[in-house]
């Protein structure tokens, strides 16, 4: 039986070697027939640490690696473009506090 491939979002890198990978599809709702989105969390084993959050990987089917991890990392289809708010708030605030500064001892 041919091992099964999916694409989907990185959601967390907290962990070595380990990524959560959340793999969305569109079901049909039986009663009213409305498409409704739903989401698979996969463990993947990621042995360099290339991905990151943000990314859109592409996984296989592997033996079971650990207790949750049954994936395994086949390549980054897309580099994710997130941007940390809270690094951002902190160089504009030091940024702001050295202008501050310099402009004290001008005067």
């Amino acid at each position: 039986m041919p091992k099964r491939l999916v694409v989907g979002l990185v959601t967390s890198d907290k962990m070595k070697k380990t990524r959560r990978v959340e793999v969305s599809r569109l079901v049909k709702y039986p009663k009213y027939g409305k498409y409704v989105k739903r989401r698979t969390v996969c463990y993947v084993h990621d042995e360099d640490n290339s991905s990151a959050v943000g990314d859109t990987v592409e996984i296989v089917e592997s033996r079971p690696l650990s207790r949750l991890k049954r994936w395994k990392l086949v390549r980054i289809v897309t580099k994710g473009n997130l941007i940390d708010v809270a690094a951002l708030r902190a160089a504009a605030k030091s940024a702001a506090a050295e202008t501050q500064a310099a402009e004290s001892e001008n005067k």
